[in-house]
């Protein structure tokens, strides 16, 4: 329980904290694992109490986009909507760093919602951060270089991992700034050229 009263709605409500707790399934994952899928029913909340998620958009071309990171303390406010309103998920859920999740029936959703006016604080501040962060995705494709977006997005995940040196592939970035692998290794290797990272065998080192 411990690890949810870190969270600022739940201080205030041990007693929700603790409900949390006796109503979820803890699990544990490696990256890379896919947590949930697009078109998947959802039949529970993921609350992630260690490590990081990634959500990502697909379309029907195959090509994919990160629309945004799920930390800890954080849900995904997609599935909340989804579960809701018993609909299928919009997006795919994957493992970023080794992380630790707690599934919250769906059903206890809206019970939660009546019973603790904290889960609904909770749930209004997710989906006021996502849509800030969907935002700054439109302005970023819109306004923004992709050699640009591609140095911020190396930046997150340094500031997520708390490591300069990234464990991933051209084509893994390519996949998630909605862009072509070829495109992404021309860009690094002009970053590299000008002292911004250092490339290796699947590796990415900011400098």
């Amino acid at each position: 329980m411990e690890d949810l009263q870190q969270i600022a709605e739940f201080k205030t409500s041990p007693e929700l904290a603790e409900k949390l707790q006796q109503y979820s399934i803890r699990k544990e994952y490696k990256a890379g694992s896919l947590i949930l899928n697009e078109n998947a029913h959802i039949r529970s909340i993921p609350i992630v109490t260690k490590g990081t998620l990634k959500v990502i958009r697909t379309e029907e071309d195959g090509r994919e986009i990160l629309l945004y990171y799920i930390k800890a303390g954080e849900s995904c406010i997609m599935s909340f909507l989804g579960g809701l309103h018993n609909e299928t998920s919009k997006v795919k859920a994957e493992v970023e760093d080794d992380a630790e999740i707690l599934f919250l029936p769906v059903e206890k959703v809206s019970l939660f919602i009546k019973e603790y006016p904290q889960w609904l604080d909770y749930i209004f501040r997710l989906y006021h951060k996502r849509f800030e962060e969907l935002l700054e995705i439109v302005n970023a494709i819109a306004f923004r270089k992709v050699d640009e977006r591609l140095l911020d997005l190396l930046q997150k995940k340094k500031d997520l991992t708390g490591n300069k040196t990234l464990n991933i592939t051209h084509e893994q970035l390519a996949n998630e700034l909605g862009t072509a692998r070829v495109v992404v290794s021309r860009l690094l290797k002009q970053l590299e050229e000008i002292g911004k990272v250092k490339l290796g065998r699947n590796k990415i080192t900011l400098m």
